[in-house]
């Protein structure tokens, strides 16, 4: 379970880059709603015991329970439709002494889990049985976690997945044939939703995209995202500080709902402006290109998934989230890695960052 390492393999950069930007994210939710400013801190101190933690335990024994930590995680999600807590139409929180997101921590367990799913099936990754029973694994908690609703965490986690079984070695040419299927069949999809009258989108979903679409048709649906886009534009380049109570502000007048999760970066680019959004998207970047190299020197196949998998986890959801702060994909509510407020979202990640760290002193030695 624990090994010596030594201390000139630590990636003290990448935690560095991880409390940097949490710091960053206390300030901008303090400044957004101070109400939640404490909970995030006391969050980042008990991610921080914990990626100190994780990096110490040796990964290879860690990803042998992964069999428990998927049904587990699968049981926590079923808990949620049964006996979840709902707010705003949808069932994504339990209470079990303490109140949580188990969607969140169910990314971290795929990554796992599938880490050791493949490293045992290192030989047949390729093969069609090898890659129906993963999918079928995969579509077990998606299928929990897409009837909460949670759209945007469903298309994380399959986005994810797909960066994994890539790492984990599957061919170019399932891969480009794949797409070939699959492509198609998005714009085909996409065309039959844009027309209505189907089940496929529930109904505030299709008229996210509408709104999306046209803004002028939709004004009530479509104002959230054309005041984060006001609000990011009128930071300009330097934003108009931490707190302020300016009369213009986007933030101080309550233009945004949800300002201090789903619409986190529009808060950061009003008040740090364009350079404190370059910053945010500067350390999101590095803390994923750090755990996608560590993945890449990996001793193992196991290894390689944990790392790319955290990294395509991180970069994925960041672009999702600053794409619907600044229009470029329709509405869809998921927080951005280390800087939205939600402890469980926070407490996470900062596992996954942990085990990425452990990777990293067991990297291969040239």
């Amino acid at each position: 379970m624990l090994r010596q390492y030594k201390l000139r393999d630590y990636r003290f950069s990448l935690m560095a880059w991880v409390i940097i930007l949490s710091v960053i994210g206390i300030m901008v939710i303090g400044s957004a709603d101070p109400s939640y400013q404490k909970r995030q801190l006391a969050g980042l101190i008990l991610g921080t015991v914990l990626i100190i933690i994780f990096s110490l335990v040796d990964y290879t024994w860690l990803i042998k329970f992964s069999w428990v930590y998927y049904i587990l995680g699968c049981g926590l999600l079923a808990a949620v439709l049964l006996f979840g807590i709902k707010t705003g139409g949808a069932r994504r929180w339990i209470k079990i002494g303490i109140q949580f997101q188990p969607s969140d921590l169910m990314k971290i367990i795929l990554i796992l889990f599938f880490a050791n799913f493949f490293a045992a099936q290192e030989e047949k990754v390729n093969t069609f049985r090898i890659i129906l029973l993963s999918l079928v694994l995969l579509g077990i908690p998606l299928l929990l976690i897409v009837r909460e609703p949670d759209l945007s965490t469903t298309i994380v986690c399959a986005l994810t997945f797909c960066v994994i079984i890539f790492t984990a070695g599957l061919s170019f040419k399932i891969v480009f044939g794949i797409l070939a299927v699959v492509l198609p069949l998005v714009i085909v999809g996409f065309s039959i939703i844009l027309r209505g009258g189907n089940s496929i989108l529930r109904g505030y979903q299709l008229t996210r995209i509408m709104a999306w679409l046209h803004p002028n048709e939709y004004p009530d649906e479509a104002r959230q995202q054309q005041n984060s886009i006001i609000a990011i534009g009128s930071g300009q380049l330097y934003g108009k500080g931490l707190n302020n109570n300016m009369v213009s502000s986007v933030k101080g007048g309550n233009f945004i709902s949800e300002q201090q999760t789903d619409f986190i970066f529009a808060v950061a680019g009003e008040e740090l402006g364009f350079l404190g959004c370059c910053l945010i998207i500067i350390l999101e970047l590095l803390i994923a290109v750090e755990c996608i190299n560590i993945g890449k020197r990996a001793k193992n196949i196991a290894g390689s998934v944990i790392g790319c998998g955290m990294g395509g986890l991180i970069m994925l959801q960041s672009f999702i989230n600053i794409s619907v702060a600044t229009g470029l994909i329709p509405n869809t509510g998921i927080p951005l890695p280390f800087v939205s407020y939600g402890v469980t979202s926070l407490v996470t990640f900062c596992i996954g960052i942990g085990i990425v760290l452990n990777v990293g002193l067991q990297t291969r030695k040239y």
